[in-house]
């Protein structure tokens, strides 16, 4: 009776899974073969039933090329106001994403899934913008054609000799819930064309005669609907996984061929070739690493990786698995694989060896199920290959295969020892009892030093049994014919008792690899996440990948032309030229390889989702461990976490440059506002004042009045100018020339300098009597007072109370400025001391935006603090600090 309990695991995966998916919006794919199939009629006329179902649904961007159809479907649906992005002299509409996630609506419609988005946007690609969507709970239509593709992209520009430059990582497209393949016949689209309802009528006749050939679109179609299938087959073996359905659904043929170190190997693979190209059946080719295959001779080992490299030319899907069971472990991964049939070799070889070893036919036979077993036969191994130089296997080390062959020695002394061990004891046991200590001794050596000393001790065991303690002892002869089935019964269970013993041990040894290597890449992973640098990620790479594959690694990253560059001095062992040729081809070349196989290195792609982030390249000691299964696949995860550590860095870095343009942008713009603006409107108005005055009849109290609208007009433009060059000379470093004196006489000087803007407001000094002597620059203390002075003046109506007050507090003096004007606009208490920041953007109260700034340059370099704040029930305070320090002693008075 099978066990069809579910898989605990696979359970709280599923349970995770739904977990994480419960708050996320659902991602619905129209995919097509090419444009003019009809994904937008399709995706709008979906939507518009949803809106009949009472879905808030809501259009994010449709582009319908002008197509009265499609644009007919947009009638009664809401469609978002695209944003305006400047770019390169030009203004472009965007999907506007910020504008969809304040709506929120139920669901939104985004027609071009792999569009990229004009530089400056928030993503550079749309789909982004459709993961932000979904991870806010929002549900998402969207389009989507065959050649945007990321894994498709080199087939269709070798069909259609198009290169299309707007792809989409598969990842994404096999994250969507739920894909609606929208398909039209290559005739009635070609029909459609020429009618004018694709493109416009000189477009679609250049499109005919080039990617709309009749060639190209059967071809696009079938690349549509076999994407479509693949998808479809992987949703079923999920769900078969799902409800634990263990009997194979024969939806689609796939084929599984069993790979072996046999001599047969590459005629067995090409038999499954030709059967599953008779059948238009998918196929894969597996290899089992059982522990009778751990320490294969080299040129059996070489035997195997070149079936698996010759499958997948011939384009299988290869994978390795790891068992002690070879039978059981194929049909485990047939199953779960929906595996219709399973090819394996049949070998001609001696039936007393197949007697022994057991036949693998047979073992499938009895235990396939309803999985087709086909057989190939194939020629008789060459013994001499069998007895080559073994490999030695990852999972020991040389003391480990020393301690086997010192195990021998060990069996034969501990077998001595026990039975001289017995030979005291027999007096006083029954010989029964006897059995069981060599029984023991049998374990304890299978235990400690593995399969083969656990044999010998089997035999040597019996046979010190009969020889020395079963009657006639010193002899081999037995008086006693029951005996006999005590020796049978005794060497069975003693070999039994090994044989269990050793495969627990080697099962042991192989979770202990497998958790190395498991820590081995959480080690890694655990150290690029922590890198912040190209640089550490390349150092993390190396010092982590050269003891773990036995081999001298080296990287080589691409510049901003994509040319690679060796990211360390390796030598002359770097061979630039193969790397870069890697990374154009996106192939690996190398030792082991179809490209340049007489290089003793080995070069990889770092493949990353958005685009190749290098190569990686590895030098090993032993070049057989390079190619060794388990060693593949370990490289190809280190290689993924290796390109996404460098895309991540990327990014950041991309968003660092992007934070200090918009920044720079910001300022620049702040400059030309004040140019275009600050500046030229003073110079405007003396102009015209100028004229007036060479008016003939102009009498002179207006004469004395325009005077005087010319002074305030240059004396506002000099404080603009005198604003500006301060800044300049703080930021560049300014020399403080600081003298001890007290507050009282650089306050008076700036309350006189500001008598023209306060005259219209109420100063209250308030000056505590205990201030102390402070060492400042007067100069620069009085800009300070003079400039919160003036902009209380300036932000409040006439007539308001403002305050100057200052304060001994402790090791420092505050000094501040308060007034009970209307205070400041909400969350602008710091941000007000920012170079050209204004009250409010609309604000029309003359000024740059420096005076602020100004201030806290210059307490910052007395050491000082300022900060602004809002008074209840109104009024803005802004105070600063300065140190009080200790004045020198006064010189004493003369005699």
């Amino acid at each position: 009776m099978s066990d069809t309990r579910p898989d605990p695991d696979a359970l709280l995966d599923e349970l995770k899974r739904e977990e994480e998916q419960a708050n996320r919006g659902r991602l619905k794919i129209f995919f097509g073969s090419c444009a003019g199939v009809g994904k937008t009629f399709a995706m709008l006329a979906a939507a518009r039933i949803k809106q009949q179902e009472g879905v808030k649904v809501l259009v994010g961007v449709v582009e319908t090329h002008g197509r009265k159809e499609t644009a007919a479907q947009l009638d009664g649906l809401e469609v978002l106001p695209p944003s305006q992005i400047e770019y390169k002299g030009r203004t472009l509409s965007e999907f506007d994403i910020d504008q969809a996630l304040e709506r929120q609506p139920q669901l939104i419609l985004i027609d071009e899934f792999a569009h990229s988005n004009v530089p400056g946007s928030r993503h550079p690609k749309r789909w982004q913008d459709v993961e932000e969507l979904l991870a806010a709970g929002i549900d998402v239509y969207t389009t989507l054609n065959v050649q945007h593709l990321e894994s498709l992209n080199d087939v269709v520009g070798q069909i259609t000799g198009i290169i299309v430059r707007e792809t989409l990582p598969d990842h994404v497209f096999d994250m969507a819930d739920e894909v609606s393949l929208v398909d039209l016949p290559p005739d009635e689209l070609l029909s459609r064309l020429a009618a004018g309802k694709v493109y416009l009528p000189h477009q679609a006749e250049r499109a005919v005669k080039n990617f709309f050939r009749k060639g190209n679109l059967l071809a696009l179609r079938e690349l549509a609907l076999r994407r479509t299938a693949d998808r479809v087959d992987a949703q079923m073996r999920a769900y078969r996984a799902d409800q634990s359905i263990a009997p194979v659904w024969h939806a689609r043929e796939r084929l599984l061929v069993c790979v072996g170190p046999g001599p047969g190997t590459e005629k067995l693979i090409r038999s499954t070739k030709r059967l599953a190209a008779n059948l238009d059946a998918d196929w894969i080719a597996v290899y089992v690493e059982t522990p009778q295959l751990q320490r294969l001779p080299e040129e059996q080992r070489a035997r195997i990786l070149k079936g698996l490299k010759l499958a997948q030319e011939l384009g299988a899907e290869t994978t390795v698995l790891g068992g002690s069971e070879l039978a059981a472990t194929l049909l485990a991964y047939a199953r779960t694989r929906n595996v219709s049939k399973l090819v394996v070799g049949k070998s001609v070889r001696n039936p007393l060896v197949r007697l022994w070893q057991g036949s693998l036919v047979n073992e499938l036979t009895r235990l396939s199920g309803d999985v087709d077993i086909y057989v190939v036969a194939h020629e008789l191994e060459d013994e001499s290959s069998r007895r080559g130089k073994r490999v030695r296997s990852l999972l020991f080390s040389e003391d480990d295969e020393g301690k086997t062959r010192r195990g021998y020695l060990a069996a034969s002394a501990i077998c001595f020892a026990t039975t001289a061990v017995n030979h005291l004891l027999v007096p006083y046991f029954a010989l029964s009892n006897v059995i069981m200590v060599h029984l023991l001794a049998v374990v304890l050596i299978a235990t400690r030093y593995g399969r083969g000393p656990g044999v010998l001790a089997s035999f040597l065991s019996v046979a010190a049994f009969d020889f020395f303690f079963v009657p006639p002892r010193l002899s081999f002869a037995v008086s006693d014919t029951q005996y006999l089935l005590t020796f049978i019964v005794m060497l069975v269970v003693a070999l039994i008792i090994s044989q269990l013993t050793a495969r627990f041990r080697f099962e042991a040894t192989i979770a202990t690899y497998r958790e190395r290597r498991t820590r081995a890449l959480y080690d890694l992973g655990r150290e690029l996440a922590g890198a912040l640098t190209a640089s550490q990620i390349i150092e993390t790479a190396v010092g982590r990948l050269e003891p773990l594959f036995r081999a001298k690694v080296m990287l080589f990253i691409p510049n901003s032309e994509d040319q690679l560059r060796a990211a360390t001095d390796y030598g002359s062992t770097a061979d630039t030229g193969v790397a870069q040729w890697v990374f154009d081809n996106l192939q690996p070349a190398g030792l082991g390889t179809n490209t340049l196989p007489s290089n003793p290195a080995l070069y990889v792609p770092l493949k990353a989702p958005m685009r190749t982030r290098g190569v990686i390249a590895l030098l090993p000691e032993e070049t057989i461990h390079a190619f060794l299964p388990e060693q593949q696949r370990l490289l190809e995860t280190c290689a993924a976490q290796i390109a996404l550590a460098l895309e991540r860095v990327h990014y950041v870095e991309v968003a660092q440059d992007a934070i200090v343009a918009m920044e720079s942008e910001r300022l620049r713009n702040s400059v030309l506002s004040v140019v275009s603006h600050d500046l030229r409107t003073p110079l405007t108005t003396m102009l015209g004042l100028a004229n007036m005055l060479n008016s003939p009849n102009l009498p002179p109290e207006q004469q004395a009045d325009i005077s005087q609208s010319i002074q305030d007009e240059a004396m506002r433009m000099n404080k603009l100018v005198t604003n500006l060059l301060d800044m300049a000379k703080l930021q560049s470093g300014v020399k403080l020339n600081k003298e001890w004196q007290l507050l009282d006489e650089v306050v008076g000087s700036a309350v006189r300098a500001c008598e023209h803007s306060l005259r219209k407001h109420q100063l209250e000094l308030k000056l505590s009597h205990d201030l102390p002597v402070l060492e400042y620059d007067a100069v620069l203390i009085e800009r300070v007072l003079v400039n919160l002075l003036e902009n209380a003046a300036k932000y409040t109506p006439p007539g308001s109370h403002i305050e100057l007050a200052a304060q001994h507090d402790g090791a420092r003096v505050r000094i501040s400025v308060s007034d009970d004007g209307p205070g400041l606009p909400a969350n602008m208490e710091h941000k007000a001391f920012d170079k050209f920041s204004r009250g409010t953007p609309e604000s029309t109260t003359p000024g740059v935006g420096l005076g602020l700034a100004i201030c806290r340059a210059i307490i910052e370099n007395h050491g000082g603090t300022i900060d602004a704040g809002n008074l209840h029930p109104h009024g803005a305070r802004f105070s600063f600090t300065l140190p009080a320090g200790t004045p020198p002693a006064l010189p004493p008075e003369d005699a």
